[in-house]
């Protein structure tokens, strides 16, 4: 029996099966590459889930991480924290934002967001108005509470109740957003690029009259940045491309380039609803993880890699589209920077298999869409290897 195989057989007696997992036991990264029990290399192109945004183990991560683990991992949050200080100052400078509430998870920043909007709204129009519209086939987390706001039936099934006062309109529709908003409606929430939903991109123009609508209707607008912040359409945030901004803005993933760590940013006016007993975080905003994202935003920052996430985001388009225009099974190409989506006319998951045998990752997303997320930081070098070996897979599954 092999080593990965071993951990397989010890992990399927003890680990919950919610995860659809590959036959693959990670030990190792670097930059774009993983390795498993066996020796064997994998180019990662799904990078943790669009976490690993500096690549595996990025050195200045990895020191951050090392020195502050032998000065102080935890305290609490009743007192104060340098490296969650300067975490907040660097994102708000860089951002619409004036403050930042932080957590350790995308679920948790977007139940965050859920609570303000709902509490301001309260404060200022009085508690009947509580309504939240988000869009169908998008996916804001995991919680009860962001399962109702996700626009997908199957992650609701088996749960319910769930917590009412969401509705759902088609993404990129401003006229069904339009007719959703109701006396109770309080807020909007989006993502400005859809991830799991399939990686869609709204028509232009769509975010900016979302937010003429919901200035007009007085209603705040929140964007969860959680898979495709931090860089990742190349971008520091993937709503400044449409040259607007929200009233709260949620990230985590690849905030501190691997470690956990979420955020909910806002403005003032917005943010100042929270007070002490409104909401909290015992591990939020700790030592450890602060530290990691302070060396991981200054990379993003500094040194060129969202410049190089938006030429190598043009390259891995460009050789997409011309795999697909080979092959009759593959369609369209869509995405913005390093999120990339190759829509199949067939379902993906042997595609998945099969580039994985051959030593890629990527995943399917929405049953027919793969969806390809290196770290900002891969080369075109590694992109041609990527695009030989799913080639090769788009070569034997048209000869089969």
């Amino acid at each position: 029996m092999s080593t990965s195989q071993q951990w397989i057989t010890r992990g399927d007696q003890h680990i919950t099966t919610t995860y659809g997992r590959y036959p693959l036991v990670a030990v190792k990264g670097e930059g774009c590459w993983l390795w498993d029990a066996d020796g064997n290399k994998y180019l990662d192109f799904l990078a943790g889930v669009a976490v690993n945004n500096l690549g595996h183990c990025h050195p200045k991560v990895v020191a951050a991480l090392q020195q502050q683990a032998a000065t102080l991992i935890h305290c609490s949050n009743y007192y104060h924290i340098p490296s969650q200080i300067e975490l907040a100052e660097i994102l708000c400078e860089h951002s619409f934002g004036d403050r930042v509430f932080f957590c350790n998870s995308g679920a948790e920043a977007n139940e965050a967001a859920m609570k303000l909007v709902r509490k301001y709204s309260a404060e200022k129009h009085g508690e009947n108005r509580f309504e939240v519209i988000t869009a169908l086939a998008s996916f804001h987390g995991r919680t009860i509470g962001t399962i109702s706001a996700t626009g997908q039936d199957a992650v609701r099934k088996g749960f319910t109740p769930v917590v009412p006062g969401f509705k759902y309109v088609p993404f990129g529709d401003i006229e069904a957003m339009r007719a959703a908003i109701s006396p109770n409606t309080c807020a909007v929430m989006l993502e400005p690029v859809q991830g799991e939903g399939g990686v869609n991109v709204p028509p232009a123009g769509y975010l900016k009259a979302v937010r003429q609508l919901c200035d007009e209707q007085g209603l705040l607008l929140v964007f969860d940045e959680v898979q495709v912040g931090c860089g990742r359409t190349g971008t520091l945030f993937a709503y400044q491309h449409d040259e607007i901004a929200p009233d709260i803005m949620t990230l985590a993933k690849a905030l501190a380039g691997g470690p956990p760590i979420g955020a909910m940013v806002a403005t003032e006016e917005v943010a100042a609803t929270f007070v002490p007993g409104t909401h909290g975080s015992t591990f939020g905003g700790n030592p450890l993880m602060t530290t990691a994202a302070v060396a991981a935003m200054r990379c993003l920052l500094d040194d060129g890699i969202l410049d190089n996430c938006i030429a190598m985001g043009d390259y891995l388009r460009q050789q997409l589209e011309q795999l697909s225009s080979r092959h009759a099974f593959a369609g369209s190409v869509r995405g913005r920077g390093l999120i990339l989506g190759l829509q199949l006319d067939i379902p993906g998951a042997d595609i998945v298999k099969k580039a994985m045998a051959k030593g890629l990752l990527i995943n399917c997303t929405a049953g027919s869409v793969l969806r390809f997320v290196p770290p900002l930081v891969v080369s075109r070098d590694e992109i041609d290897q990527a695009m030989a070996i799913l080639s090769d897979v788009f070569d034997q599954v048209e000869a089969n």
